[in-house]
């Protein structure tokens, strides 16, 4: 099943590549509602989400030549969108460098997140401030370093590991909240 979709998401490539705009339309009819999730996941409102996939895609667009066959298109693409997403952030100012002494890490209570459902989780993840949404989605979710982290963002390793811990403070609360 995975090598049916990989074939067919490279033959659309391939369409892409030698001048069929129409296999461009079914490439975004097929991955974007996936890579607008994860755009959602690194920006605050639809209004940004929906921006930021239109950029991304139009980064793809111009940079399918780049795609080399030998892995996931779809991943390829995804990596398109998360920094397409942190590059707006960046721009908007809203990466900010914070205290960059090491944070202990803290236990967030499993059972709390389990009465929640996931798309209650993730509207919680989407009020977080930019710096803390950001290192935890990469961190958390996409499973980055905070050494990764500190390269993709612009930050030092310290402060990716800050901002994770005040995303984890902030995220609890938050929870606690809404859990009542």
């Amino acid at each position: 099943m995975a090598a049916d979709k990989r074939d067919t998401e490279w033959k659309l490539v391939e369409q892409c590549l030698q001048g069929d705009h129409s296999a461009f339309e079914e490439i975004y009819k097929m991955l974007s509602p996936k890579m607008y999730t994860v755009s959602l996941r690194y920006t605050q409102s639809d209004f940004d989400a929906q921006d930021v996939l239109q950029d991304a895609f139009i980064r793809i667009y111009n940079n399918l030549k780049q795609f080399k066959f030998n892995g996931s298109f779809e991943g390829w693409c995804r990596r398109i969108v998360m920094n397409t997403a942190i590059e707006s952030l960046r721009k908007k100012g809203r990466m900010k460098e914070n205290s960059s002494e090491d944070m202990p890490e803290i236990a967030i209570e499993p059972k709390s997140f389990e009465r929640l459902k996931y798309e209650d989780l993730m509207k919680l993840i989407r009020t977080l401030p930019d710096g803390y949404r950001s290192v935890f989605n990469l961190y958390v979710i996409d499973g980055y370093s905070h050494k990764e982290i500190g390269e993709l963002l612009g930050v030092t390793e310290s402060t990716s590991k800050t901002q994770l811990f005040k995303a984890r403070l902030a995220l609890q609360k938050k929870v606690n909240a809404t859990l009542g």
